[in-house]
């Protein structure tokens, strides 16, 4: 808008770009951080010049920290030779939030992709395979996401990793889901990966 200062206008264009918001959110929401300037604005800007400088990638699993080794490498009570397999950092959050793991991960930084020329090398395959070999792992879970990617990915790595157990999440019917709603797809999986009551 021609009314709109330039600086406001390169920061609604910077939160435009972030996932989950256009331009009409960003516009409300940069508004909302300029009216709650002292207790919103201000503070969001501190904390972000401060990530900016402190995060880093755990040189071990791929993880986001403050450290060369995040909290969950760090951790001794997490050495218990299971590593679980993620494509991102935010699948690992997911899986740690709902505290079933204790092991440790290994994110990818994505799937095999022909389509978008990703190949292992692309991704921390090789990092994987060097854990596997070197930390007395026993077992790798596989949960990545149930994509043709996915599933791709998960085949690739399987068949790469010798001399420990490679698992799956299982996959069908989620909690609280109703046959009439699911596709075929999701339906077949559960039959398959059903077990005794």
């Amino acid at each position: 808008m021609a009314d709109t200062p330039a600086d406001i206008e390169g920061l609604i264009a910077l939160m435009a770009r972030l996932p989950g918001l256009g331009p009409r959110s960003a516009r409300r929401a940069v508004l909302h951080l300029v009216k709650k300037r002292g207790t919103l604005l201000l503070p969001l800007a501190d904390a972000m010049r401060e990530v900016g400088t402190t995060a880093r990638e755990c040189v071990s699993c791929g993880n986001i920290g403050t450290h060369d080794l995040c909290g969950i490498c760090e951790d001794p009570r997490r050495q218990n030779g299971q590593i679980c397999v993620v494509e991102g950092v935010e699948d690992l959050w997911a899986m740690e939030r709902t505290a079933a793991f204790r092991g440790r991960y290994h994110v990818l930084g994505g799937t095999l992709s022909a389509l978008d020329s990703v190949g292992p090398e692309e991704l921390r395959i090789p990092k994987l395979a060097e854990r596997v070999k070197d930390e007395e792992v026993t077992e790798v879970i596989l949960a990545l996401g149930a994509t043709v990617d996915g599933q791709t990915t998960a085949h690739y790595i399987a068949d790469r990793l010798t001399g420990v157990q490679v698992t799956t999440l299982a996959q069908g019917v989620p909690v609280g889901g109703e046959l009439d709603y699911l596709d075929e797809g999701t339906i077949g999986a559960a039959l398959r990966a059903r077990r005794a009551l």
